[in-house]
């Protein structure tokens, strides 16, 4: 991958921003909660706009964790 054009410095008040992420989910059920994360990450993908940007967040955010199963045939 070439270089990130990603912004990866903290936000100004970075726990302002967590706080608002967290209470995004008040008094949600997991399922709607889950609903606000896919609307809220598509809102912001469409705010950015820019596909390779949204390519290294992704890659990003996947760091690290497990690859996902193989499909069962």
């Amino acid at each position: 991958m070439t270089q990130s054009s990603l912004r990866l410095e903290p936000a100004a008040d970075p726990d302002a921003i967590y706080q608002l992420l967290v209470d995004a989910h008040d008094a949600l059920s997991p399922e709607h909660g889950r609903i606000m994360e896919t609307r809220l990450i598509l809102l912001l993908a469409n705010h950015i706009g820019d596909p390779v940007v949204i390519a290294q967040a992704v890659d990003l955010a996947r760091a690290g964790l497990p690859a996902p199963d193989p499909p069962a045939c």
